[in-house]
């Protein structure tokens, strides 16, 4: 498992480098917690009478699939707190745990979720898949498979689409931009800096809005 996460890494992430005085400090796309437990739970509720592991690096995600559903009793909802933990190997699963790689039963899931927020990524989505379990962690909060998850207008897609190449949108721009009237602009943006997607900067008719990242 250690050298798969080198591999990735190494040869299919990229790592945003930044400097603390001499310091070089490279932060990873995706937190490697949330890799790690990603690697265990396909490790330790893979069904090895079906297919290998599938690991998938797109340009603002990453997915792993592992061959074997849910067990009945769980669902996804409770995936996002503590539940029973039903391992399909169990063997596996004690060696896991024996070996220190699994500290809690029942939170990895949750470990997996609270390392993106702590990253200030989006939520990871975990879903049943052609027979088999998928996670996936996105790196692009405001992407467009992001954003239509954010139960937004198809005006308020488009302006943060457009802050994303502008950098900010002011009531004015977004008046011209959607062809509305100005209440209507206002409306929108006020339940876009609700919802704790755009912040306003300064005041009245001079203010712009721009994207919260670390929401």
């Amino acid at each position: 498992m250690t050298n798969v996460l080198k591999q990735l890494n190494h040869k299919f992430l990229i790592s945003q480098v930044s400097f603390e005085g001499m310091n070089r400090i490279e932060t990873p796309e995706y937190p490697l917690p949330a890799l790690r437990e990603m690697l265990l739970n396909a490790l330790v509720h893979r069904n090895y009478m079906g297919a290998h592991t599938q690991i998938r690096v797109y340009n603002d995600k990453i997915s792993i699939w592992n061959d074997g559903l849910l067990p009945d009793s769980i669902t996804f909802e409770a995936l996002k707190r503590q539940h029973a933990s039903k391992p399909r190997n169990q063997i596996i699963a004690d060696v896991c745990f024996k070996g220190g790689y699994i500290d809690s039963w029942g939170r990895g899931t949750i470990k997996i979720m609270e390392a993106c927020k702590n990253a200030n990524l989006p939520e990871p989505e975990f879903k049943e898949l052609s027979g088999g379990f998928l996670s996936e962690l996105f790196k692009d909060r405001f992407s467009v498979e992001n954003l239509q998850k954010l139960n937004l207008n198809e005006r308020q897609t488009k302006a943060i689409l457009f802050i994303r190449g502008k950098h900010s949108i002011s009531n004015s721009e977004y008046i011209e931009l959607c062809s509305v009237s100005d209440r209507t602009a206002l409306r929108d943006l006020d339940d876009l800096v609700e919802k704790g997607i755009l912040q306003r900067i300064g005041e009245k008719k001079g203010s712009k809005y721009q994207l919260v990242f670390g929401g």
